[in-house]
Order: structure tokens, then sequence, then C-alpha cells
């Protein structure tokens, strides 16, 4: 047994009543992909008195749900897929950002690497998970390319109740740079937006986007300087709105793109992690519009396929995740506006997701989760997604729904409906978290 403190809320088994534990078990083990209901949302209202509605960069989402960027999100097929399979939001691949010349200063991160390997991993409080190795980096097709996927992920995704996020790296200057390339901000943010307006089904609705800070910055010479990071943080939220705003005096009201930062672990100490958090806070009418946390952590000594260096995930992940997002809750306990946030790391069941849901998460993002091996799922039959989601809800120890029911009776929620609205930034009323009365 590890003397690693753990940062869990949750204890180790939900306290439910034995009504709601058969009824999970019961569909954890007869629903199939043939069986799975045309609406999971709606069964889990009806069946388990849960609403599970949420939101994403202020966007209504019918489940928390979503893929994060990655090699599965590059393709029509892979977001038709994600559709059919019911999740709440997509965030595309990242796109590396040029300008009207096509020039792009982080060309590096744009080269075809994808090969990909689900490893175990075990964490240091010898909690067992699993972490996916691999070399590939952002979008390495043309960049008209990327904006026909944003146009056909729309297209797809149009009245079926899932929400597309476009994601990009742009440029961020090293320290003996002295200019931001802004024609990079302005040609492929303008570009962007106009592919994901044309497909729309409401143009006047604002497009949420993710600024990717990846986590392989964390390893390379950009992120040597934590002055540096933070000027990055201060300066991008700033360049993005000014490259859409028209004429709008107020750009941070009036903007059409919502912009969200994906926070990455940095090779630093859990204070520069704060140090970020509040930086972004601060920062008034620059702030983001949301934030993604938390990217995985970098090893500059872990080795796959001949390289040495490269971001992993598990266990370990989570628990700095939670262990920051925990601190940066106390701290800003009095603070009347909150940046809302996407969670990501290490989200491999229905109770992990809620961890970060009481630390104020309002979404999760998967990417691992969706790439595991087929024994891992009860589920035979489907797509990697509808089996993972299976997993998620109704897993009888680790699921979704039996930790909703069990935070309703330790938070003294109504059980008519219980909402995950009414969860979201709860963990603060949990000091003794444990079985309800």
């Amino acid at each position: 047994m590890s003397d690693v403190p753990s940062p869990d809320l949750l204890p180790e088994t939900p306290n439910v009543t034995s009504v709601i534990q058969d009824a999970v078990r019961d569909d954890y083990l007869r629903l199939t992909d043939d069986t799975w209901p045309s609406s999971i949302e709606e069964y889990l209202a009806d069946r388990y008195q849960l609403d599970i509605a949420s939101e994403y960069a202020g966007c209504p989402l019918k489940n928390p749900w979503g893929k994060a960027s990655g090699q599965l999100s590059m393709t029509a097929r892979q977001v038709e897929e994600d559709v059919e399979a019911g999740l709440g939001f997509v965030v595309l691949k990242t796109v590396i950002a040029q300008d009207a010349a096509g020039d792009q200063s982080m060309d590096a991160w744009a080269i075809k690497e994808i090969r990909m390997l689900a490893e175990p991993i075990v964490g240091q409080r010898g909690d067992e998970g699993w972490t996916i190795s691999w070399k590939g980096r952002g979008w390495w097709q043309t960049f008209d390319e990327y904006l026909d996927l944003v146009r056909n992920a729309q297209r797809i995704a149009r009245g079926r109740g899932t929400l597309i996020v476009p994601s990009c790296k742009y440029h961020l200057p090293t320290p003996d740079e002295t200019e931001w390339r802004r024609g990079e901000y302005e040609f492929t943010t303008r570009k962007i937006l106009a592919a994901w307006q044309s497909e729309s089904e409401d143009s006047a609705k604002p497009m949420p986007l993710e600024k990717d800070f990846s986590p392989t910055l964390a390893g390379s010479d950009l992120a040597s300087q934590q002055a540096q990071i933070l000027d990055w943080l201060l300066t991008v939220p700033r360049l993005v709105r000014d490259a859409v705003a028209g004429h709008d005096k107020d750009k941070a009201v009036n903007s059409p793109v919502r912009l969200g930062l994906k926070l990455f672990n940095a090779l630093f100490d859990d204070e520069f992690q704060l140090c970020m958090l509040d930086t972004i806070h601060e920062a008034d009418a620059d702030r983001p519009d949301f934030f993604i946390y938390g990217n995985r952590l970098f090893d500059p000594k872990r080795e796959f396929d001949g390289r040495r260096g490269i971001a992993y995930g598990g266990p370990d992940l989570s628990d700095r995740n939670l262990r920051v997002m925990s601190a940066f809750q106390a701290q800003t306990a009095s603070v009347a506006a909150p940046l809302s946030w996407s969670a990501t790391g290490n989200i491999v069941s229905g109770k992990m997701a809620l961890e970060y849901a009481l630390r104020g998460a309002s979404s999760f993002q998967l990417h691992t989760f969706f790439q595991l091996p087929s024994d891992v799922s009860r589920m035979t039959t489907g797509s990697k997604v509808r089996k993972a989601l299976h997993e998620l809800y109704f897993h009888p120890r680790t699921g979704f729904i039996v930790w909703m029911h069990h935070l309703a009776g330790v938070l003294g929620l109504p059980t008519e409906m219980i909402r995950l609205r009414d969860i979201i930034g709860c963990g603060p009323q949990l000091p003794n978290v444990g079985t309800p009365d």
C-alpha cells in the first residue's frame, strides 16, 4: 500500500438502494448495441430519475461526454460514429495555424506520426490504469482539408444534439522573439469560423474553439520559462478575439468565438499549475471564455518507438489534476464568476468523471478510454465509443448512475429528478464524504 495520499473525494464503493443497484446491474448485463435506447438521456430520466444535461463553453449539452481532440476525431466517419453513439460533443483534431501565405510557425507539430499503443500503467499509489503512447502531433493534412472536416462534422451533427468544437495550435513566441505572428491568428480563426458557421443550425451562435497547449510543450524549449507561459495565457485570448472582432467595441461579450485554453501539465510543481489558473482568471477582459484541464503529463525520460520524451496519462495524471483543482477550488471559493471548465485526464469511469464534476467541471473529455482493448468492455458489439458509454453509465461499481445516486444522498438532493448541474462544484460541501444517512 502506497503512502502517497489519495485526492479522491468519493469513497471506494457507492451507497445506493438495492432497487437502484439491481436496476443498474440488470442494464449492465442486458443492454447491447442493438438494445441501446434511442435516447439515453430520456432513458436515464425515466428509469433512474437522472437529468444529465450540462454545458460546454456556455453551450448547452444533452449529456456531458465528449471526445477529446486527437487521432480519433480527424475524419467525417469518426464524427459520424461519435454522433451515432450519442456523445454530447466532439473536439476535432488540432489544426496547426497558418497565415494567408500558408506559413506555419508551429509546423513541427504538423507531422504525420500516428502510431498509437494502449499500454497498462501503474500509478504512484499503486492504482492500475491505461495510457496511450503515440508519436503523433497535430493535423498534418492541408488546411483546406481541415476546413472540409469542420463543415462535414457540422453537417453530420446538425439536428442530432452533438456540439462540434474545432481545435487549433497557434504561434507561441519563444523568449528571444519580440513579435506575435498575428497573421496566423487572423487568417486561421476567420477561416475556421466561416466553415463552422456555414453548416451551423444557427449561424448567430458563437463557435466554441479550443486553443491547444500541447503536453509536448512541457518538454520543449518553449516551456522553459514560467514567465513566458503566463504571457501566452494572457495574450492568446486577445489575439483570437481581435481576429474576429470586426467593429464590435466589446470583443469579449460580442465575439463570435468562445475560446477555451487547454492547459497542460508543465514540468513545474503544483504551485505553478495554480499560478496558470490564477492568471487566466485575473485577466479581466482578456481572459478566456472557459478552459480545459489538464492535459497529459510529460516524462522527458520515457521512450516510445525510438523517441525519448513523450506524454503519458493514467492514474498519476488524474491524481495531479484532482489535487490541483481541489486546491484551486478552495482558494477561489469567494470568486463571484469562476470560468467554466471541461475536464480531461484519465476519465475511465463515471466515478472519475464525478470527481472532476465535484471540483467544478461541467463536461468530460475522453481519448484513452475510447481506444482500450475490446475485452475491457462488457458490451461485445458496437463501436468503441458506444462500448465506453455503456461502461461509463452502467458499471455497477464505478458507473455514473450509481455514483449520481450516491451523491444525491450525501448532498440531500431531491430524488424525483437528480440533476448533474446540482452536483457540479459541490466538492467543498463534502468534508466527510461517505455513506448517506
